[in-house]
C-alpha cells in the first residue's frame, strides 16, 4: 500500500474533480437507497387502501429519486474520467522527466521495453483504477453500511444473516488476492518481454528482411507471445473465481432471508413491504460486497503497477549538480588524472586502468584502439555521461564534477558512433545544435560537414522531411547531419566517436579540413582508419582499457608495433573503399 500512497501523490493536480466525483457518488447512493422506502410505503399503504394518488405521489418521487441517481451517476463519470486521465498524463509526465535526468549508469538498471511498459501499460493500469476504481471504492462503503442500517432498522433479528456471510465472504477474498497478486507482477514482466522483442525486430526489419529470416522471428515471437497469454490466462482465471464465489454465497443468502422471512410474514411480525424493501438493501449489500472484492482485485494489479511506476521515480540520479556549479567552461583543455572506471562496481576488471592524458586547448587527438579497448568509454567521462569511478577528470582546468551539467554538455559536443535523428524536416534536427540558427548558418555547418551538396539535391532542402529515425536518408548522410548539428553547438571540446566510418574518404578529407580551420576547438577523434587520425597533433593508442602509446603519427609509425602493424594492413588492404561521394 506505501506504493500506492506514493504514486496518490500525483492526483493533486486533479483534485478537484476527483472530490466532485466522490461527492456525486455519494448523493447518488442516498438516492438509491430512498427508493426502498418509497417501494415500501406503495406496497404496505398505498395498495392496500387502494389509495392512487398517495401512490401516484410515492411513484413519482421513486422517478424522481431515479433520475436524480441517473445525473449524478452521468455527472460522476465525467469529473471521474477527468481526474483519471489527468492522473495518468502526470504520471507519465513525471517519468518522462525524471528519465531525462538519468545517467547512462541510471539507464543501465532498466531496460528499454521495460521502461516503455511502464511509462505505458502501467500508468494505464493506474488510470483505469481511478476512473473504474473509484465509483465502488467509495459506492461499496456506502452502499454496505446504509443497507445494513436500514436492514436492521426493518428487522434486527433478519439482518443476523449479515454477521454469518460476511466471514465467509472475508475468507473467499483473501484467498484470491493472496494468490492473484504475484501472477499480476509476471503478467507485467511478460508484457516487458513482448515489448523487448518488438521494438528490437522493428529496428532490425531490414536486417531481418535481407537474412530471409521472417518466419522464425515469427516462431520467435509467437513464444514471448504465448508467455503473456499464459501469464495473463493464468492470472484471471483466479481472479474471476472472485464473481462465482461471491454469488454463490449471495443467492444462498436470499434464500435464507426469503425461508425465514416468509415465516415472519405468516406470524405477523412482518409485513410483505418490509420483506421487499429488507431483500433490496440485501440485494445492495451483496453487490457492494462484491464490489468490495473487485476493488480489492483491482488495487491488488494496481500495487504491482505502483511498485514499478515508484521503482523509476525513486530512482536518483546518479550524477548529482554541485551546490556552487562552475558558470563557464573556460576552453578546451582536457586532463585525465589517474582516472579508473567500472560500468558496475562489483565488476571484476575496470573499463579503465589509470588512465594519465593531458590534452591542451585546441589540440586535435586521435584514438585509436581495438574492438573492446574502451574508446567510447574514455571520452563519455568528458561530458559527464559517467562519473570516473577514481581519479579526476578536468576540463578547462576544473574538474568535471564542478560543472553545471547543462553548462559542461553544451561546451562539448559528440558525434555519436549510433547516428540519431529524429522525426521531422532536416532543419528541425540541425536546430538541436542551435534552436536559434538562421538558414545562413545552418548551410555554412552543413558545408563543413560535406552534407550541403546532397541537401541541395532533395526537393524540399532543408525541409526535406527525414521520417522516422532518418529512415530517408543513407548511413553515411546521417553521420554528416550529426556531425553539422554538433557543429551547430560551436562547443569548445568537440568528439566523433567513428563518426565518419560510412563515409568515403575523400568526404572525409573534405570534413577534416574543414575542422581543421576551427582552431580554438579541441577535436578528439575516435577512429578504426588511420587516415582519419594521421593527421592528428597526437594520437592516442588505447589497448585494454589503458593507455599503450602517445605520440604523432611520425613517431609512433617509427616507435610502436601496434601502430606499425594497423598501418601496415590498412595501408596494403587499401581500407579506402567505402562507397559514398559527397
Amino acid at each position: 500500500m506505501h506504493d500506492l500512497t506514493y504514486i496518490a501523490r500525483y492526483l493533486k493536480k486533479c483534485r478537484r474533480d476527483l472530490l466532485l466525483a466522490i461527492f456525486l457518488v455519494f448523493f447518488e447512493c442516498i438516492f438509491e437507497m430512498v427508493i426502498p422506502l418509497l417501494m415500501t410505503d406503495i406496497v404496505d399503504v398505498g395498495i392496500p387502501n387502494r389509495d392512487i394518488p398517495f401512490m401516484l405521489r410515492q411513484g413519482g418521487l421513486l422517478v424522481l429519486c431515479a433520475l436524480l441517481a441517473l445525473v449524478t451517476g452521468l455527472l460522476y463519470a465525467r469529473y471521474a474520467a477527468r481526474a483519471a486521465y489527468r492522473f495518468g498524463a502526470e504520471l507519465r509526465l513525471a517519468e518522462y522527466q525524471r528519465l531525462q535526468d538519468f545517467s547512462f549508469s541510471n539507464l543501465d538498471h532498466f531496460s528499454v521495453p521495460s521502461l516503455v511498459t511502464r511509462m505505458t501499460t502501467d500508468v494505464t493500469v493506474m488510470q483505469n483504477a481511478v476512473n473504474n476504481g473509484l465509483r465502488p471504492l467509495v459506492r461499496s462503503p456506502v452502499m454496505l453500511f446504509m443497507g445494513i442500517f436500514m436492514a436492521f432498522l426493518l428487522n434486527a433479528k433478519l439482518a443476523l444473516v449479515f454477521v454469518v456471510c460476511a466471514p465467509i465472504l472475508g475468507a473467499i477474498l483473501a484467498v484470491i488476492v493472496h494468490k492473484v497478486s504475484p501472477l499480476y507482477h509476471r503478467q507485467q514482466k511478460a508484457m516487458d518481454h513482448v515489448n523487448g522483442f518488438i521494438q528490437e525486430n522493428l529496428t532490425a526489419l531490414r536486417a531481418i528482411k535481407a537474412f530471409v529470416r521472417g518466419e522464425f522471428e515469427a516462431e520467435q515471437f509467437d513464444g514471448v507471445n504465448t508467455e503473456l497469454m499464459d501469464a495473463s490466462r493464468n492470472t484471471f482465471r483466479r481472479a474471476v473465481l472472485n464473481l462465482p464465489a461471491f454469488q454463490a454465497t449471495m443467492y444462498l443468502v436470499v434464500v435464507l432471508i426469503m425461508w425465514y422471512g416468509g415465516r415472519f410474514i405468516l406470524v405477523g411480525t412482518m409485513s410483505v413491504g418490509d420483506l421487499t424493501a429488507f431483500l433490496s438493501y440485501v440485494l445492495q449489500v451483496m453487490n457492494s460486497l462484491m464490489l468490495i472484492s473487485n476493488v480489492f482485485l483491482m488495487l491488488t494489479r494496481s500495487l504491482a503497477s505502483a511498485k514499478r511506476i515508484r521503482e523509476v521515480l525513486e530512482e536518483q540520479p546518479s550524477l548529482t549538480q554541485p551546490d556552487h556549479a562552475a558558470p563557464e567552461v573556460p576552453n578546451g583543455q582536457i586532463d585525465f588524472e589517474g582516472v579508473s572506471f567500472r560500468y558496475a562496481r562489483d565488476s571484476e576488471k575496470p573499463a579503465l586502468s589509470h588512465v594519465e592524458l593531458h590534452i591542451r586547448a585546441g589540440e586535435t587527438v586521435g584514438i585509436i584502439g581495438g574492438t573492446g579497448s574502451a574508446k567510447t568509454t574514455l571520452v563519455q567521462l568528458i561530458p559527464r555521461l559517467y562519473d570516473a569511478t577514481e581519479g579526476t577528470v578536468r576540463v578547462g582546468g576544473r574538474d568535471v564534477r564542478e560543472y553545471d551539467l547543462a553548462v559542461l554538455r553544451d561546451a562539448v559536443g559528440i558525434v555519436l558512433q549510433k547516428n540519431v535523428l529524429f522525426s521531422g524536416t532536416i532543419r528541425d534536427n540541425l536546430r538541436w545544435g542551435d534552436p536559434n540558427a538562421d538558414d545562413e548558418t545552418l548551410w555554412r555547418a552543413c558545408r563543413q560537414a560535406c552534407a550541403d551538396e546532397f541537401i541541395r539535391r532533395m526537393p524540399k532542402g532543408l525541409d526535406t522531411d527525414l521520417g522516422q529515425g532518418g529512415v530517408n536518408v543513407s548511413g553515411g548522410q546521417k553521420q554528416r547531419l550529426c556531425i553539422a548539428r554538433t557543429l551547430l553547438k560551436k562547443p569548445k571540446v568537440l568528439i566523433f566517436d567513428d563518426s565518419t566510418s560510412a563515409v568515403d574518404t575523400a568526404t572525409e578529407a573534405k570534413i577534416r579540413a574543414a575542422l581543421a580551420a576551427l582552431t580554438d576547438v579541441t577535436k578528439l577523434i575516435i577512429a578504426q582508419r588511420i587516415t582519419s587520425v594521421m593527421e592528428a597533433d597526437k594520437i592516442v593508442i588505447l589497448e585494454d582499457g589503458r593507455i599503450h602509446a602517445v605520440g604523432t603519427h611520425e613517431q609512433l609509425l617509427k616507435t610502436d608495433s601496434i601502430y606499425q602493424e594497423i598501418y601496415a594492413s590498412q595501408m596494403k588492404g587499401g581500407e579506402d573503399g567505402d562507397a559514398e561521394e559527397c
